[in-house]
């Protein structure tokens, strides 16, 4: 069974940067699509970012970014440590939220899929709170 930790959220100035991991308990990481997303408080649950089963630090693989975060995040996966990661910089008020990785059902796709229902398991969450 694939079990997903999430840490690394806080509470961080506007502009400032943090780095999500989400760390899995089951070597079944390495052949599985990745992805993070995030809730805040009175919104519903929307994508983040998604990289395919075949990336991870020396291998591009196919990564997606949300429009709302592309050129601030970067998402990123190290098979060796099955360990997923997302780099935040220069981050908003509006990055506030809850930030949930997740691990899609089938396993190696190359699809980055922006779509909650590919993914089958997912972690408990980390809070980023960005302070104006």
């Amino acid at each position: 069974q694939v079990q997903l930790v999430e840490s690394g959220g806080g509470v961080v100035q506007s502009g400032g940067s943090l780095r999500l991991s989400c760390a899995a308990s089951s070597a079944t990481f390495s052949g599985r699509a990745m992805a993070w997303f995030r809730q805040a408080i009175g919104k519903e649950r929307e994508f983040v970012a998604a990289i395919s089963w075949n990336g991870d630090l020396l291998n591009q693989g196919v990564r997606n970014h949300a429009a709302a975060v592309k050129g601030r995040s970067t998402i990123a996966k190290d098979n060796q440590k099955n360990t997923l990661y997302l780099q935040m910089n220069n981050l908003k008020p509006e990055d506030t939220a809850v930030y949930y990785c997740a691990a899609m059902s089938r396993k190696y796709s190359f699809d980055g899929s922006r779509e909650a229902t590919e993914y089958s398991v997912w972690g408990q969450g980390t809070q980023v709170t960005v302070d104006s």
